[in-house]
């Protein structure tokens, strides 16, 4: 079974020796996306902001691993502050209520304090959900 590897291009993932994603078989397991901007690194104060720019990384690597939102079907979510949960329930049920994947959040101090968030999926490719 081949391996492949997806790379945002950060220098924190060749300083820790880390990818993006891994593709395996037809499994595509995404790392833990803070809410990070990708494309320019800025962290905004705002957590469901950063809950936004954390899915939209988690969907490009999940395309660029030929796969989508809709073939998740494990996640977990990290929250450095539980009064956030109300705020944040929302915005994280519509990147998963289509999909409704199995799912751990728990609180945890990240490792930067700016960061509020992070989040990880697991998704297997042809197995996208099917609404009736």
């Amino acid at each position: 079974m081949n391996r492949r590897i997806i790379s945002g291009g950060t220098p924190y993932e060749a300083l820790v020796g880390y990818s993006r994603a891994v593709v395996v078989g037809d499994w595509v397991f995404v790392s833990g996306t803070t809410g990070r901007n990708r494309l320019t690194g800025e962290i905004p104060d705002d957590v469901v902001e950063q809950t936004r720019f954390a899915f939209e990384t988690i969907i490009w690597a999940l395309g660029e691993a030929g796969s989508a939102m809709s073939e998740v079907v494990r996640g977990r979510i990290v929250i450095s502050d539980p009064a956030e949960e109300k705020r944040l329930v929302p915005v994280i049920g519509e990147f998963l209520k289509p999909v409704r994947p199995a799912l751990t959040m728990y609180v945890a101090q990240l490792l930067d304090p700016r960061l509020k968030i992070e989040i990880d999926v697991t998704a297997l490719r042809g197995s996208a959900i099917i609404c009736v």
